[in-house]
């Protein structure tokens, strides 16, 4: 039975929003309680939070592990050892694995290695449709038994509209979450940036807004008429924002994220061909940032994501349009959404719930709370620390991100997951 205090820190609920200058006591995994030790406490370890905020651990719904498969770009132990260093201590893994999680055989095995580790906690999404191909769909009752929680294609499209609409029938039948990313293949084929000016001038050829937007209907259309609960992937474009407005306002059970990334950046980053940039969605205009900011701060985004996908050093050292696109970025999840904040003036839970509460209600409405006899999942971060991004400095095995050489606010101090002292600057 380890009992861990943490001392001298500012507890913040982003579910109440309320805030309090109070000691937490843990002890078996659950936050025991909040202010005064109880009667014969005596902790194991301690952890000195003076000028920092404990919040519940952060919820990331975008982390790619890269096994099985992808083993050269990162392994399940960097990549989770990554995510405590970011305080996230609940991630949602795509299926986009080699092979594909579409088999419960590959579930049970990635959830084993995930708890063997003492990290965070893995949640397995399954693949929609056998091996990812858009055809057949995959025994999703296996997959759910097995441990997955939602099933999703990834980045992979689904072009044929009837296995879309079985597969949303099939889902609200027996409950489960489908999770989209709205991209029309025929209209995004080959694109690497969007379509505008600025690809235009570079010579790129382009993504447009369109194809977005054109794949966000077809989904809500479909939403419509089964009742399928729906969460979308990376929203990119502001008609998107809107028509999620829309929806949303009409009742239909949607839920959206937008990565951390497209909140900051728009495509005048991509400057002379910087391979970092490419970013999947890509990078859109600044309209379309302001307006993914402004869903935000509103609640029509749930949620802000990392979309953490770690690769070879290779696979960005090439030309921007053959370059891989992603980047590494659950060790900034949290920085990154701290700016966003500040810029938009907004109060710290409301934030701090946009990493939380807001992507728990996804994934699990278990994670994101801070109260006696939760589990006591805790990040720990000085809000006015700096640090500068490097490669050293990560510890992904994926050096991949935009911000190297950046400055940011806002360290992790500690991370716990289950009561266990997981990650300690």
């Amino acid at each position: 039975m380890s009992r861990l205090a943490i001392r001298g820190g500012r507890v913040l609920d982003p579910l109440t929003g309320a805030e309090q200058m109070a000691d937490v006591f843990i002890e078996s995994g659950q936050i025991l309680a909040l202010g005064t030790a109880p009667a014969g406490y005596h902790a194991d370890q301690t952890i000195e939070a003076a000028g920092c905020v404990i919040v519940p651990g952060l919820v990331d719904l975008a982390v790619r592990l890269r096994e099985p498969g992808y083993e050269h770009k990162g392994t399940l132990r960097t990549e989770l050892l990554a995510a405590v260093a970011g305080g996230v201590t609940a991630i949602a893994c795509p299926p986009d694995t080699d092979p594909p999680l579409d088999e419960p055989g590959l579930v049970e095995m990635l959830k084993y290695r995930a708890r063997q580790s003492n990290l965070a906690q893995v949640y397995p999404l399954g693949a929609l449709t056998a091996k990812l191909g858009g055809e057949r769909l995959t025994e999703m009752a296996e997959l759910s038994d097995a441990g997955c929680v939602a099933f999703s294609q990834a980045d992979a499209p689904i072009n044929d509209t009837q296995v879309l609409y079985r597969a949303l029938q099939y889902a609200a039948t027996f409950g489960y979450r489908i999770w989209l990313r709205a991209q029309d293949a025929y209209l995004a084929r080959n694109g690497v940036a969007h379509e505008g000016n600025i690809a235009t001038r570079l010579g790129l050829p382009g993504i447009p807004a369109v194809a977005e937007t054109i794949a966000l209907d077809r989904i809500l259309r479909l939403v419509r008429i089964t009742g399928a609960q729906v969460h979308l992937c990376r929203l990119s474009t502001a008609e998107a924002v809107a028509m999620v407005h829309a929806a949303k306002a009409e009742g239909l059970p949607i839920t959206a994220d937008v990565s951390a990334l497209h909140l900051h950046l728009c495509e005048a980053d991509i400057g002379y061909f910087d391979p970092m940039m490419h970013l999947v969605p890509p990078l859109r205009t600044s309209h379309d940032r302001a307006a993914l900011r402004e869903g935000v701060a509103s609640g029509v985004i749930d949620a802000i994501c990392s979309d953490h996908r770690p690769l070879d050093a290779d696979e960005k050292q090439m030309p921007f349009g053959e370059a891989v696109p992603g980047a590494s970025g659950v060790e900034l999840l949290l920085a990154l959404t701290l700016r966003w904040g500040r810029e938009s003036n907004l109060p710290l839970a409301q934030v701090i719930e946009r990493v939380t509460a807001g992507p728990a209600r996804v994934l699990d409405p278990r994670l994101g709370r801070m109260a006696i006899g939760e589990r006591a999942d805790l990040c720990v971060f000085d809000p006015a620390a700096e640090f500068v991004v490097t490669a050293e400095w990560l510890r992904s095995q994926g050096k991949n991100t935009p911000l190297l050489g950046q400055t940011l606010q806002g360290r992790i101090r500690a991370t716990v997951v289950a009561g266990a002292l997981a990650y300690r600057a």
